[in-house]
């Protein structure tokens, strides 16, 4: 769905944001996008949606080529972005002019998803608080049935009943011909939902797998010493003891923690790298 070969962006010419970034992603997941601030993120999302267009490569979505933002594309992806207009729309009227540019759009998923966040669809857009807003342009997002839709932030401003409905709805929405990229550092918030993840640092992908993958290479797991762990790529202390993630060794997969996971990866990019890449001996 998503085929991003040998990319190059940068805001300025002597700052190159990416540099031959690579990226394939494939419908029928949930895919977390996670990253420091100013990893490039967001400025990746604006670039699959034809927001930004790439100085050199190739960015394809849908066989299309984002930066050429043809109509055929656009009904077919949704970006709801971290930082939400104030339209001078009532919920109704936003729903009657965008809805029909979006040929699968689901109107009872909508009203469903207006009547689960409790919204009023007589309220103008712009009197909304900005968890509100969330609401609804996740909402309407969800409701598109778009091939790819882009939540970036989306738990930003919710509180914490409105974050289980979004959970709930998201899985609902979730179908095996959609792409649905979540870019978050809430992953607490997501991590019951995501099955792939990609991990962007300093302008390039640095992890992109799923989390059965994940689980089968490497072992989440609460130590009383770090020492005592064999290759163990990142470690902290914890009530508990160690929170601690290193090789599995056991062939038992454990739940993954996409925190740990984020540190570790930051930590030890090149060894964790390796150990994806089938470069070190599981014997070692």
């Amino acid at each position: 769905m998503i085929d991003i070969q040998q990319l190059e962006f940068g805001y300025t010419k002597q700052n190159k944001l990416f540099n031959h970034l690579n990226l394939n992603l494939t419908e029928g997941h949930i895919c977390g996008l996670l990253g420091k601030n100013g990893a490039g993120k967001t400025t990746l999302l604006k670039l699959i949606s034809g927001l930004q267009f790439p100085q050199s490569g190739e960015l394809k979505v849908l066989n299309y080529h984002s930066k050429k933002r043809e109509p055929a594309l656009l009904q077919q992806l949704y970006f709801v972005p971290e930082q939400l207009q104030s339209l001078a729309y009532t919920i109704d009227r936003y729903h009657f002019l965008y809805a029909p540019f979006y040929p699968n759009f689901d109107e009872d998923n909508f009203k469903q998803n207006i009547s689960s966040f409790k919204l009023d669809s007589h309220q103008t857009i712009r009197d909304l608080s900005h968890g509100q807003k969330k609401k609804f342009f996740i909402s309407f997002g969800l409701a598109t049935m778009t091939p790819l839709l882009i939540l970036d932030e989306p738990t930003n401003g919710l509180d914490i009943p409105s974050k289980a409905i979004f959970r709930t709805l998201l899985a609902k929405a979730a179908t095996d011909k959609r792409l649905i990229i979540v870019s978050t550092h809430q992953v607490h918030d997501v991590e019951n939902l995501i099955d792939t993840i990609v991990l962007v640092d300093e302008g390039e992908i640095i992890l992109n797998q799923s989390l059965h993958h994940i689980a089968d290479k490497l072992q989440f797991t609460l130590a009383d010493n770090r020492e005592d762990i064999l290759d163990c790529y990142y470690s902290e202390k914890t009530l508990n003891g160690y929170a601690v993630v290193c090789k599995n060794r056991s062939n038992v997969e454990s739940a993954v923690n996409l925190e740990l996971l984020f540190n570790a990866v930051i930590a030890n990019k090149q060894s964790i790298q390796r150990l994806f890449c089938g470069e070190e001996n599981s014997d070692e």
